[in-house]
């Protein structure tokens, strides 16, 4: 489909996948031997990892984001979405932020559109809940749970105080217990600068479908986690559902009712819908189907990784890699050497990587670890975590600017502010404008 005679290498998506396969590709690639286009609705790759730190005010939302334009120098990065693949005739539709949609000819594909939120039809979720994937949803995390203690200090009706320091965490897995956890710690250190409001008055609930959390770690870690959570005060609700949510009432499975300004939703994750779009062959998750070079299946010209890819795991075999940061990055640097290689005429190589282990923060100065069969707690396992991801941290000056911010927060006081206007920003012009509109009338 090249029409300039180079060989065009379409990503679809900017994130784990997209970024580090198109940085590979860089690095490899001749200048003028291949033609990159890198397709995403966000001009920026999120490093989720440190998320719940960005939630927290540990590290500044813009440092845990890495731009694109500015690192994926020889590449052309397009700010829209793919709606529609064909591979046979190989094309993509791409539709800009702006303006018609429009067809966009390849040579090679990359399917790294990663995933979302996997959410159920439970009543009043959509309008109450939140999720957790993207720095946005941080950022307004932060925001909401501030937001929550102001109202609680100032309001005189004990019951808009009950649900104003009420918060709810559904999802038991690492995403949702480092969420919860790092918004905890926060929000008590917050509490001292609240003259009514006591680290006691806070009440936190975890809602986990299963009969453990931390299915990434042994049951004997997963069980400390637990432990040193409700030693806290967190309440544990496990092998519970959530049914619903309306209004911020939230009723549970085991009977429990409670009011809840803030439902945070981890519970899990599905490929992007515009995988169901390109007409590659599917599993019964939804992930495109690969081969062990990270070929798509029946498509020697189409490749995919991460999230969104059912990638066979050669170290165990009959199984797939997990979903998770590890493997999105190792495979899609073996992606990008894969397909420097079919450009040169040269072999693949199959993705092989044992699964190394997981890091998880529990606030400042506590975590938990399980690496290469190594057992970490407390102050060694929230030091690994911030040592592994600041090393995994793409640029030098994202990895320098996430140092400074906690070195900042060792010497200064945590920054407990909340722009909780943010959610509507020009309220207060628009009711300026409206009146001055009025008046003149």
């Amino acid at each position: 489909m090249a029409t300039s005679g180079v060989p065009h290498i379409l990503i679809v998506g900017g994130g784990y996948v997209g970024m580090y396969t198109a940085l590979r590709l860089q690095r490899r690639l001749r200048a003028g031997e291949a033609r990159v286009t890198v397709v995403d609705p966000r001009s920026y790759m999120t490093y989720q990892p440190f998320l719940p730190e960005a939630a927290a005010g540990s590290i500044q939302p813009r440092h845990v984001v890495v731009p694109l334009r500015r690192v994926l120098t020889r590449a052309e990065v397009v700010t829209g979405s793919v709606s529609a693949v064909d591979p046979q005739r190989r094309v993509a539709t791409i539709e800009p932020l702006e303006g018609p949609a429009y067809e966009l000819g390849y040579d090679h594909i990359v399917l790294a559109a990663g995933s979302v939120s996997r959410t159920l039809p439970i009543p009043g979720l959509a309008e109450h809940g939140t999720g957790f994937k993207t720095v946005e949803e941080a950022i307004a995390l932060r925001n909401r749970v501030i937001e929550s203690l102001d109202i609680a200090e100032s309001t005189a009706d004990e019951a808009v105080r009950r649900r104003t320091l009420t918060f709810v965490v559904v999802g038991g897995g690492y995403a949702g217990i480092e969420a919860l956890a790092e918004l905890e710690d926060m929000a008590r250190y917050a509490t001292r600068y609240y003259r009514r409001i006591m680290p006691s008055d806070l009440r936190w609930v975890l809602v986990e479908a299963a009969d453990r959390i931390m299915p990434e770690v042994g049951p004997d870690m997963a069980r400390y986690t637990l432990d040193q959570l409700q030693a806290r005060g967190i309440e544990a609700h496990l092998h519970t559902r959530l049914e619903s949510c309306v209004s911020g009432h939230v009723v549970l499975s085991d009977g429990t009712e409670l009011d809840a300004e803030v439902l945070v939703w981890t519970a899990g994750v599905k490929p992007d819908p515009v995988v169901a779009a390109t007409g590659f062959p599917l599993d019964d998750r939804g992930r495109v189907r690969t081969r062990a070079d990270l070929r798509i299946e029946g498509h020697d010209e189409a490749w995919s990784a991460g999230d969104c890819a059912a990638v066979p795991d050669l170290t165990s075999p009959g199984a797939f890699c997990s979903p998770s940061a590890q493997h999105a990055v190792r495979q899609a640097r073996q992606l990008g050497d894969n397909l420097a290689a079919v450009l040169r005429g040269e072999p693949t190589t199959d993705y092989r990587h044992a699964y190394a282990g997981s890091v998880a923060s529990l606030g400042l100065y506590q975590g938990v670890a399980q690496v290469y069969g190594v057992k970490l707690k407390g102050f060694p396992a929230w030091f690994m975590h911030r040592t592994y991801h600041m090393s995994r941290m793409p640029t030098f000056s994202r990895k320098a600017q996430v140092v400074l911010d906690w070195t900042q927060a060792l010497l200064f006081r945590r920054e407990v502010v909340g722009l909780w206007s943010m959610r509507e920003p020009t309220k207060q012009f628009h009711e300026a404008a409206g009146g001055a509109a009025e008046r003149s009338a």
